[in-house]
Order: structure tokens, then sequence, then C-alpha cells
């Protein structure tokens, strides 16, 4: 195992140290527990955005803090779901007296815990609405959407939900607008080598130097298709046509794209990637808004890519395009 780390027992604490000395305006960390993240200047009056989630996936969770984005963030173990506390201190530290929305990535500890942790917070008084996130195909079919996994489409439905929530919305009218989002977004990803987790030591499942797996989870979960490796333009042909027969994207839709690093892909890989997605879109004379590329949604330091397609309509694409105030996102 080569990793740039000190103790490996130490590694979630130590990043999310690093990633508030570094970003001192933007992030601090919660007073009353040591794995909750918050903005560094509390917001009011307004709903508050929280999500939480295992540490190894940086920009996700954490780095989506800021203004016009997420109030507050619990952070667990690698790949691990936070605790109940430290989701329960999330949602506290994020309320501003006008509810609070949960973001929720749809894996089994994370849903579990953070209906718990709503279940104890509405106890003492403050309210909360929860938005299961679930954009992979590769891990459910179209009729059975609601269980799908959670994965880089997350970003899109973050942003959009912080930007109407810093316009005073209410919590039911940004929870509506989460929810659409959350049914325009569709992601497809491809591994190329696996990752280590610092305390394992070992990689997380094993692949051949000639071989990729479509759609294969951010944890490791299998995939549907595992292949030899082939050239860029036909590997984007065909996660592009997974991608667009689920969604039904037709001429002069709008969408907003994202292509993700899984961790490892140099940015000249994605821009490849980028080049053959948009020669597509403009062949089905789909209307491209915005391209982001880059690394939004990792796996520590998996190689692969995801691509991702938000469906836009006027609302939801000036929410996108909104301002913010994020280290990780520039609009």
């Amino acid at each position: 195992m080569k990793k740039i780390i000190n103790n490996p027992a130490n590694f979630v604490e130590e990043s999310i140290d690093g990633l508030i000395k570094s970003h001192p305006d933007i992030y601090t960390l919660a007073k009353d527990n040591n794995r909750v993240v918050m903005r560094a200047n509390k917001a009011s009056n307004k709903v508050g955005i929280v999500t939480g989630g295992g540490s190894g996936h940086l920009p996700v969770f954490t780095g989506y803090i800021g203004k016009g984005f997420l109030d507050a963030c619990a952070i667990g173990s690698v790949f691990a779901s936070p605790s109940v506390d430290q989701m329960v201190s999330a949602i506290k530290n994020a309320d501003n007296g006008n509810g609070v929305l949960c973001l929720i990535g749809n894996y089994g500890g994370d849903v579990m815990n953070f209906e718990m942790a709503c279940e104890m917070v509405e106890g003492e008084g403050v309210k909360t609405k929860k938005v299961i996130i679930a954009d992979d195909i590769a891990s459910a079919s179209e009729a059975e959407k609601e269980k799908r996994r959670g994965i880089a489409g997350m970003i899109f439905v973050f942003k959009v939900a912080g930007a109407i929530a810093e316009t005073g919305a209410s919590l039911d009218d940004v929870f509506k607008t989460a929810k659409e989002v959350n049914n325009n977004i569709r992601t497809l990803g491809v591994a190329v080598s696996p990752c280590i987790l610092p305390e394992a030591g070992k990689p997380t499942f094993e692949i051949s130097d000639d071989e990729i797996e479509i759609g294969m989870g951010i944890h490791g979960e299998p995939g549907i298709k595992r292949e030899k490796l082939r050239p860029a333009n036909d590997l984007v042909d065909d996660l592009y046509k997974r991608i667009i027969d689920d969604f039904k994207l037709t001429a002069d839709d709008n969408i907003a794209v994202m292509i993700n690093s899984l961790g490892a892909t140099p940015l000249e890989e994605l821009y490849i990637v980028s080049k053959r997605v948009n020669e597509n879109l403009s062949n089905s004379k789909i209307k491209n808004i915005k391209t982001y590329v880059g690394r939004y949604a990792t796996s520590m330091e998996m190689a692969g890519i995801s691509i991702t397609t938000l469906k836009l309509n006027d609302n939801l694409k000036k929410y996108l395009l909104a301002e913010c105030k994020c280290p990780f996102w520039n609009n």
C-alpha cells in the first residue's frame, strides 16, 4: 500500500482538519461533534440543508458545504455511514428555525440512520423532510428506480436544493424542488481499477489490467457487465446509449452533464469522454446547457469515470446556475 498518510486510524479526522484549515472561510467543525462539518458562517432565515455519508468520496459529501449548497454534513469512517448521533448533530447545527431538508444517498446505513435521527430531532421540535437520492441506473431497473444507489447525481440535488433554500423558500418548496431534481438525474459509471482503504491496506476488489466493469458502485458493489477495455469512443457510446434509453431523452430536451473522475482518472481522459458525450448529444439534437468536468464524487484512488445527466426546465436551470460559494464547484 502506498498512501501519503500518517496513522490510518486518524485518516478521517486529519483530512477533515486539513479541509477546514485550507478553507476556513467556508468550513468549521461543529462544537458538539468532531465528525460534523458546517458552514463557517451559519446562515439564518432559511431552510437548513444537510447530508451525510462515509469518507473516501471527497468532494462528496463534506466538500459541498457553503453558500448556495449544504449547511452541514455528518461524516462517517471510510465507506461507512455516520452514526445517528452525528446526523442529529448535523441537523441541529443546520437548523435556523425553518426546518431542515436531509439529502441522503440511497445506502442502507445512511437511510436507516437518517430516519432515526429525524425522528429524534422531530421530538425536540425540529421539522425535517428527507429526499433519498437514487441516480445510478446500473443498480436497479427504471421500474424500480427507488432502489437505485445515489452517486454523482447527488451533487446536482445538493446544488439546486441549496440554491432555492437561499431564496428563503419554505421547507415544502425546497423539498419539492429537490425531489424534482432527483427524478430527473441519471448516472452510469465504469471502473478501471480498485481502490485501497487506509485501514485495510488491500484493494477493495480485483480486476485484470485489461478489464473494466460497467456500473460498479463507488464502494466496489458489482456492476452490470465486466468486459475488456476498449477505445474511449466505443465505451462512451455504450454508456451514453444506456443513459439516454433509460431517461428517454429526446431532441430539444435541455440537460446539464457531469463527467466525473472516480479518483485517479486524469482530466485529459475526462475531456476525451466529454468530447464524445457532446458529439453524441449534438447528433441526438439534445441541448447541453452546461458541462461539468472534474473530480466531483470519488472512491479514493479508484480509476474510472461516471457520466451524469440532469434534465432541465427553466426553474431547475436557474437554480443550477445560481451563485454559490464552494471550493469544489464553479458555475
